[in-house]
Protein backbone atom coordinates (compact mmCIF):
# COMPACT_ATOMS: atom_id res chain seq x y z
CA UNK A 1 0.00 0.00 0.00
CA UNK A 2 1.26 3.38 -1.18
CA UNK A 3 0.13 6.99 -0.27
CA UNK A 4 -0.69 8.82 -2.95
CA UNK A 5 -2.36 12.28 -4.42
CA UNK A 6 -5.80 12.43 -5.11
CA UNK A 7 -4.23 14.54 -8.32
CA UNK A 8 -1.46 11.33 -8.85
CA UNK A 9 -4.50 9.26 -9.75
CA UNK A 10 -7.52 11.01 -11.00
CA UNK A 11 -8.39 14.66 -12.87
CA UNK A 12 -10.41 17.51 -12.80
CA UNK A 13 -12.78 17.44 -16.36
CA UNK A 14 -13.66 21.00 -17.66
CA UNK A 15 -15.90 20.75 -20.77
CA UNK A 16 -18.67 23.28 -22.29
CA UNK A 17 -21.90 21.91 -23.51
CA UNK A 18 -23.16 23.98 -26.49
CA UNK A 19 -26.25 22.42 -26.95
CA UNK A 20 -28.12 21.83 -23.58
CA UNK A 21 -31.26 20.78 -24.75
CA UNK A 22 -32.93 17.34 -23.41
CA UNK A 23 -29.81 16.70 -21.04
CA UNK A 24 -30.41 16.11 -17.47
CA UNK A 25 -29.38 19.10 -14.95
CA UNK A 26 -27.44 18.79 -11.88
CA UNK A 27 -27.17 21.50 -8.89
CA UNK A 28 -25.93 21.11 -5.65
CA UNK A 29 -29.52 20.70 -4.40
CA UNK A 30 -29.18 17.36 -5.62
CA UNK A 31 -26.54 15.83 -4.24
CA UNK A 32 -27.36 14.12 -1.01
CA UNK A 33 -25.02 13.77 1.78
CA UNK A 34 -23.74 10.53 2.28
CA UNK A 35 -25.37 8.99 -0.93
CA UNK A 36 -22.35 7.47 -3.12
CA UNK A 37 -24.52 7.47 -6.19
CA UNK A 38 -26.66 10.34 -7.31
CA UNK A 39 -30.60 9.54 -6.91
CA UNK A 40 -32.21 13.62 -7.83
CA UNK A 41 -31.67 15.76 -11.00
CA UNK A 42 -34.02 17.96 -12.96
CA UNK A 43 -35.32 17.47 -16.46
CA UNK A 44 -36.04 20.06 -18.76
CA UNK A 45 -35.10 22.71 -16.29
CA UNK A 46 -34.14 26.73 -17.09
CA UNK A 47 -31.09 27.35 -16.49
CA UNK A 48 -28.17 29.22 -17.19
CA UNK A 49 -25.48 26.14 -17.03
CA UNK A 50 -22.59 24.73 -19.53
CA UNK A 51 -20.33 22.50 -17.10
CA UNK A 52 -20.64 19.31 -18.89
CA UNK A 53 -20.25 16.27 -17.07
CA UNK A 54 -20.14 12.12 -17.97
CA UNK A 55 -21.41 8.99 -16.94
CA UNK A 56 -18.97 7.31 -14.32
CA UNK A 57 -17.42 10.82 -13.46
CA UNK A 58 -18.02 12.08 -9.94
CA UNK A 59 -19.68 15.14 -8.71
CA UNK A 60 -18.18 17.12 -6.08
CA UNK A 61 -19.99 19.90 -4.24
CA UNK A 62 -17.01 22.25 -3.95
CA UNK A 63 -18.98 24.91 -2.35
CA UNK A 64 -19.50 24.40 1.25
CA UNK A 65 -17.69 21.45 1.20
CA UNK A 66 -18.97 21.06 5.22
CA UNK A 67 -22.52 19.96 3.48
CA UNK A 68 -20.09 16.44 2.35
CA UNK A 69 -22.24 16.37 -1.07
CA UNK A 70 -20.20 13.87 -3.58
CA UNK A 71 -21.75 11.60 -6.22
CA UNK A 72 -21.10 9.44 -8.61
CA UNK A 73 -23.03 10.02 -12.07
CA UNK A 74 -24.98 7.45 -13.64
CA UNK A 75 -25.62 9.74 -17.02
CA UNK A 76 -24.07 12.59 -18.81
CA UNK A 77 -24.88 16.10 -18.02
CA UNK A 78 -24.94 19.07 -17.36
CA UNK A 79 -23.89 20.68 -13.95
CA UNK A 80 -24.04 24.06 -11.22
CA UNK A 81 -20.32 25.86 -11.43
CA UNK A 82 -20.22 25.23 -8.09
CA UNK A 83 -19.47 21.19 -8.79
CA UNK A 84 -16.21 20.16 -9.28
CA UNK A 85 -16.58 17.10 -11.84
CA UNK A 86 -14.09 14.09 -11.09
CA UNK A 87 -12.47 10.88 -13.02
CA UNK A 88 -10.34 8.73 -12.18
CA UNK A 89 -7.02 7.89 -14.28
CA UNK A 90 -8.05 4.29 -14.80
CA UNK A 91 -3.92 2.94 -14.83
CA UNK A 92 -3.55 4.42 -11.07
CA UNK A 93 -7.00 3.76 -9.70
CA UNK A 94 -10.18 1.86 -10.29
CA UNK A 95 -12.63 3.86 -11.32
CA UNK A 96 -14.93 2.04 -9.01
CA UNK A 97 -13.01 3.06 -5.86
CA UNK A 98 -12.99 6.64 -6.77
CA UNK A 99 -16.69 7.64 -5.49
CA UNK A 100 -15.77 6.05 -2.51
CA UNK A 101 -12.04 7.78 -2.11
CA UNK A 102 -14.22 11.27 -2.37
CA UNK A 103 -17.21 10.38 -0.37
CA UNK A 104 -14.87 9.78 2.76
CA UNK A 105 -14.81 12.13 5.99
CA UNK A 106 -11.10 12.71 6.08
CA UNK A 107 -11.47 14.16 2.10
CA UNK A 108 -14.38 16.80 3.00
CA UNK A 109 -12.13 17.73 6.19
CA UNK A 110 -9.56 18.24 4.00
CA UNK A 111 -12.04 19.79 1.80
CA UNK A 112 -12.97 22.34 4.21
CA UNK A 113 -9.55 23.18 5.40
CA UNK A 114 -8.46 24.60 2.21
CA UNK A 115 -11.84 26.38 1.13
CA UNK A 116 -11.61 30.33 1.07
CA UNK A 117 -14.44 32.68 1.62
CA UNK A 118 -16.53 33.87 4.28
CA UNK A 119 -20.52 33.45 3.21
CA UNK A 120 -20.20 30.75 0.58
CA UNK A 121 -16.54 29.04 1.39
CA UNK A 122 -15.02 27.21 -2.14
CA UNK A 123 -12.16 24.54 -2.44
CA UNK A 124 -10.69 24.95 -5.96
CA UNK A 125 -8.84 21.20 -7.27
CA UNK A 126 -5.67 22.54 -7.11
CA UNK A 127 -5.83 22.18 -3.71
CA UNK A 128 -8.05 19.25 -3.60
CA UNK A 129 -5.45 17.17 -5.73
CA UNK A 130 -3.18 17.54 -3.19
CA UNK A 131 -5.16 15.27 -0.76
CA UNK A 132 -3.35 12.34 0.55
CA UNK A 133 -4.25 8.96 1.45
CA UNK A 134 -3.09 5.18 1.33
CA UNK A 135 -3.91 3.38 -1.72
CA UNK A 136 -3.33 -0.65 -2.22
CA UNK A 137 -2.17 -2.36 -5.16
CA UNK A 138 -4.46 -2.85 -7.88
CA UNK A 139 -4.95 -6.56 -7.10
CA UNK A 140 -6.25 -5.50 -3.64
CA UNK A 141 -8.36 -2.82 -4.86
CA UNK A 142 -10.32 -5.02 -7.19
CA UNK A 143 -11.47 -7.12 -4.08
CA UNK A 144 -12.48 -3.59 -2.16
CA UNK A 145 -14.49 -2.92 -4.87
CA UNK A 146 -15.94 -6.03 -4.96
CA UNK A 147 -16.42 -5.35 -1.13
CA UNK A 148 -18.07 -1.86 -0.93
CA UNK A 149 -20.26 -1.83 -3.67
CA UNK A 150 -21.68 -5.15 -2.64
CA UNK A 151 -22.61 -3.17 0.42
CA UNK A 152 -23.31 0.14 -0.70
CA UNK A 153 -26.48 -2.38 -3.15
CA UNK A 154 -27.70 -3.78 0.35
CA UNK A 155 -27.81 -0.02 1.88
CA UNK A 156 -29.84 0.94 -1.55
CA UNK A 157 -32.03 -2.07 -0.65
CA UNK A 158 -32.74 -1.08 2.99
CA UNK A 159 -33.49 2.35 1.75
CA UNK A 160 -36.03 1.58 -1.05
CA UNK A 161 -37.64 -0.42 2.01
CA UNK A 162 -37.70 3.29 4.05
CA UNK A 163 -39.47 5.10 1.04
CA UNK A 164 -42.13 2.07 0.45
CA UNK A 165 -42.62 2.20 3.86
CA UNK A 166 -43.35 5.77 3.84
CA UNK A 167 -45.64 5.46 1.05
CA UNK A 168 -47.42 2.63 2.68
CA UNK A 169 -47.96 5.53 5.41
CA UNK A 170 -49.36 8.02 3.10
CA UNK A 171 -51.59 5.24 0.95
CA UNK A 172 -52.91 4.71 4.85
CA UNK A 173 -53.84 8.11 4.97
CA UNK A 174 -55.98 8.52 1.67
CA UNK A 175 -57.99 5.18 3.08
CA UNK A 176 -58.63 6.87 5.97
CA UNK A 177 -59.31 10.44 5.08
CA UNK A 178 -58.94 10.73 1.54
CA UNK A 179 -56.74 12.73 -1.07
CA UNK A 180 -55.95 16.18 0.18
CA UNK A 181 -58.25 18.66 -0.44
CA UNK A 182 -61.39 16.64 -1.83
CA UNK A 183 -63.94 15.72 0.88
CA UNK A 184 -64.30 11.89 0.09
CA UNK A 185 -65.53 11.10 3.58
CA UNK A 186 -67.97 13.90 3.62
CA UNK A 187 -66.54 15.97 6.79
CA UNK A 188 -66.79 19.25 4.59
CA UNK A 189 -63.88 21.35 3.57
CA UNK A 190 -62.09 23.57 6.17
CA UNK A 191 -58.33 24.86 6.02
CA UNK A 192 -55.12 23.95 7.61
CA UNK A 193 -54.78 27.03 9.55
CA UNK A 194 -58.31 26.34 11.18
CA UNK A 195 -56.91 22.98 12.21
CA UNK A 196 -54.41 24.25 14.03
CA UNK A 197 -52.07 27.12 15.44
CA UNK A 198 -49.63 28.16 13.20
CA UNK A 199 -46.08 29.57 14.51
CA UNK A 200 -46.85 29.54 18.41
CA UNK A 201 -46.11 32.81 20.30
CA UNK A 202 -43.35 32.13 23.07
CA UNK A 203 -44.65 32.46 26.42
CA UNK A 204 -43.79 34.24 28.62
CA UNK A 205 -42.28 33.00 32.20
CA UNK A 206 -39.79 30.76 30.85
CA UNK A 207 -36.76 30.72 33.25
CA UNK A 208 -33.45 31.69 31.69
CA UNK A 209 -31.42 28.21 33.27
CA UNK A 210 -34.32 26.18 31.88
CA UNK A 211 -32.58 22.96 29.84
CA UNK A 212 -34.36 23.15 26.23
CA UNK A 213 -33.36 21.22 23.20
CA UNK A 214 -31.70 23.35 20.46
CA UNK A 215 -32.72 22.23 16.86
CA UNK A 216 -31.00 23.55 13.91
CA UNK A 217 -31.85 22.67 10.26
CA UNK A 218 -29.31 19.45 10.24
CA UNK A 219 -31.27 18.22 13.19
CA UNK A 220 -34.11 17.13 10.92
CA UNK A 221 -34.01 14.89 8.21
CA UNK A 222 -36.16 13.83 5.62
CA UNK A 223 -37.52 11.18 7.05
CA UNK A 224 -39.05 12.40 9.89
CA UNK A 225 -36.32 12.47 12.50
CA UNK A 226 -35.54 14.68 14.97
CA UNK A 227 -32.18 15.09 17.04
CA UNK A 228 -33.42 16.81 20.80
CA UNK A 229 -30.46 15.80 21.80
CA UNK A 230 -28.03 19.08 21.83
CA UNK A 231 -29.22 20.89 24.96
CA UNK A 232 -28.84 24.30 26.10
CA UNK A 233 -30.24 27.17 28.53
CA UNK A 234 -33.25 29.07 27.56
CA UNK A 235 -31.27 32.17 27.60
CA UNK A 236 -28.87 31.56 24.61
CA UNK A 237 -31.86 30.66 22.88
CA UNK A 238 -34.50 32.63 23.59
CA UNK A 239 -33.67 35.03 21.21
CA UNK A 240 -32.81 34.91 17.17
CA UNK A 241 -34.68 31.00 16.94
CA UNK A 242 -38.37 29.71 16.60
CA UNK A 243 -39.93 28.67 19.42
CA UNK A 244 -41.53 24.98 19.56
CA UNK A 245 -42.89 22.51 21.82
CA UNK A 246 -43.17 19.12 22.55
CA UNK A 247 -45.70 17.52 19.84
CA UNK A 248 -45.40 20.50 17.81
CA UNK A 249 -44.59 19.77 13.87
CA UNK A 250 -41.61 21.39 12.37
CA UNK A 251 -41.55 21.54 8.63
CA UNK A 252 -38.91 23.46 6.90
CA UNK A 253 -40.07 26.39 4.68
CA UNK A 254 -37.15 27.47 2.74
CA UNK A 255 -35.32 25.70 -0.30
CA UNK A 256 -33.90 22.59 -1.05
CA UNK A 257 -35.21 21.70 2.49
CA UNK A 258 -38.54 21.90 1.80
CA UNK A 259 -38.61 20.31 -1.21
CA UNK A 260 -36.50 17.64 -0.17
CA UNK A 261 -38.94 16.77 2.67
CA UNK A 262 -37.78 17.60 6.18
CA UNK A 263 -39.73 17.88 8.91
CA UNK A 264 -40.56 16.21 12.00
CA UNK A 265 -43.05 15.88 15.00
CA UNK A 266 -40.97 16.95 18.01
CA UNK A 267 -40.70 14.30 20.45
CA UNK A 268 -37.99 14.09 23.30
CA UNK A 269 -37.71 17.76 23.93
CA UNK A 270 -35.87 18.92 27.03
CA UNK A 271 -38.68 19.81 29.39
CA UNK A 272 -40.78 20.00 26.37
CA UNK A 273 -39.24 22.98 24.69
CA UNK A 274 -37.48 23.73 21.59
CA UNK A 275 -35.82 26.18 19.94
CA UNK A 276 -34.31 25.71 16.40
CA UNK A 277 -33.46 26.85 13.02
CA UNK A 278 -35.77 30.38 11.68
CA UNK A 279 -36.24 28.50 8.46
CA UNK A 280 -39.26 26.34 10.49
CA UNK A 281 -42.57 26.81 10.33
CA UNK A 282 -44.42 25.55 13.52
CA UNK A 283 -47.75 23.80 13.58
CA UNK A 284 -49.45 22.75 16.85
CA UNK A 285 -51.90 20.68 17.19
CA UNK A 286 -55.25 21.60 18.79
CA UNK A 287 -56.08 19.53 21.41
CA UNK A 288 -58.98 17.43 20.64
CA UNK A 289 -59.49 18.50 17.08
CA UNK A 290 -55.89 17.91 15.48
CA UNK A 291 -53.50 14.97 15.57
CA UNK A 292 -49.69 16.09 15.20
CA UNK A 293 -49.40 13.05 13.32
CA UNK A 294 -52.13 13.61 10.61
CA UNK A 295 -50.50 17.29 10.68
CA UNK A 296 -47.20 16.03 10.29
CA UNK A 297 -48.34 13.33 7.05
CA UNK A 298 -50.31 16.06 5.73
CA UNK A 299 -47.32 18.08 5.33
CA UNK A 300 -44.94 15.08 3.80
CA UNK A 301 -46.98 14.59 0.30
CA UNK A 302 -45.35 15.50 -2.67
CA UNK A 303 -48.46 17.28 -3.90
CA UNK A 304 -48.61 19.64 -0.65
CA UNK A 305 -44.60 20.27 -1.06
CA UNK A 306 -45.49 21.01 -5.02
CA UNK A 307 -47.97 23.35 -4.20
CA UNK A 308 -45.86 24.73 -1.76
CA UNK A 309 -42.90 25.33 -4.16
CA UNK A 310 -45.58 27.30 -5.96
CA UNK A 311 -45.69 30.14 -3.97
CA UNK A 312 -42.53 29.99 -2.72
CA UNK A 313 -41.07 34.33 -2.20
CA UNK A 314 -37.30 34.98 -2.17
CA UNK A 315 -34.70 34.85 -4.95
CA UNK A 316 -31.88 32.15 -5.74
CA UNK A 317 -31.70 29.82 -3.05
CA UNK A 318 -33.29 31.65 -0.27
CA UNK A 319 -36.67 30.74 -1.52
CA UNK A 320 -39.24 30.30 1.03
CA UNK A 321 -42.63 29.56 2.02
CA UNK A 322 -45.00 31.94 3.23
CA UNK A 323 -47.40 31.37 6.50
CA UNK A 324 -50.29 32.15 4.24
CA UNK A 325 -49.78 28.79 2.15
CA UNK A 326 -50.37 26.85 5.21
CA UNK A 327 -53.24 29.00 6.74
CA UNK A 328 -55.28 28.54 3.78
CA UNK A 329 -54.14 25.80 2.42
CA UNK A 330 -57.50 23.23 1.87
CA UNK A 331 -58.31 20.04 4.09
CA UNK A 332 -61.02 17.82 5.42
CA UNK A 333 -61.11 17.58 9.21
CA UNK A 334 -61.46 14.03 10.23
CA UNK A 335 -63.02 13.22 13.70
CA UNK A 336 -60.08 13.13 16.17
CA UNK A 337 -60.79 9.79 17.21
CA UNK A 338 -59.71 8.53 13.92
CA UNK A 339 -56.88 10.55 13.77
CA UNK A 340 -55.51 9.03 17.15
CA UNK A 341 -55.36 5.52 15.51
CA UNK A 342 -53.88 6.80 12.68
CA UNK A 343 -50.65 7.84 14.64
CA UNK A 344 -50.67 4.18 16.17
CA UNK A 345 -50.74 3.16 12.39
CA UNK A 346 -47.63 5.55 12.03
CA UNK A 347 -45.60 4.66 14.92
CA UNK A 348 -45.53 1.18 14.14
CA UNK A 349 -44.53 1.77 10.37
CA UNK A 350 -41.68 4.25 12.05
CA UNK A 351 -40.65 0.80 14.28
CA UNK A 352 -40.31 -0.89 11.04
CA UNK A 353 -38.00 2.54 9.71
CA UNK A 354 -35.98 2.78 12.64
CA UNK A 355 -34.44 -0.18 12.48
CA UNK A 356 -34.19 -0.23 8.64
CA UNK A 357 -32.28 3.37 9.05
CA UNK A 358 -29.92 1.61 12.20
CA UNK A 359 -29.27 -1.25 9.66
CA UNK A 360 -28.23 1.57 6.96
CA UNK A 361 -26.58 3.31 9.70
CA UNK A 362 -24.40 0.43 10.21
CA UNK A 363 -23.29 0.01 6.87
CA UNK A 364 -22.17 3.50 6.96
CA UNK A 365 -19.94 2.62 9.73
CA UNK A 366 -18.36 -0.45 7.97
CA UNK A 367 -17.98 1.14 4.84
CA UNK A 368 -15.77 4.29 6.78
CA UNK A 369 -13.98 1.75 8.44
CA UNK A 370 -12.94 0.02 5.13
CA UNK A 371 -11.87 3.45 4.08
CA UNK A 372 -9.94 4.06 6.79
CA UNK A 373 -8.00 1.08 7.00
Amino acid sequence: MAKVKLGEVAREYRATVKDTVDLPVVGLEHLIPGQVELTQWNEDADNTFTKGFKKGQMLFGRRRAYLKKAALAPFDGICSGDITVIEAVPEKIMPELLPFVIQNDSLFDYAVEKSAGSLSPRVKWEHLKNYEFELPEMEHQRALVDLLWAMTRTKKAYQELVKKTDELVKSQFIEMFGHLGEDEKGWGITTLGQCCELNPKRPKGIRDDLEVSFVPMPSVSEQGEIDCTDIKPYSEVKKGFTYFAEHDVLFAKITPCMENGKGAVAEGLSNGIGAGSTEFHVLRPIEGKSNPYWLYIITMFDGFRKDARKVMTGTGGQLRVPINFLNEYPVTLPPIELQDAFEQFVRQSDKSKFELTQAISRIDDMIKALMQG
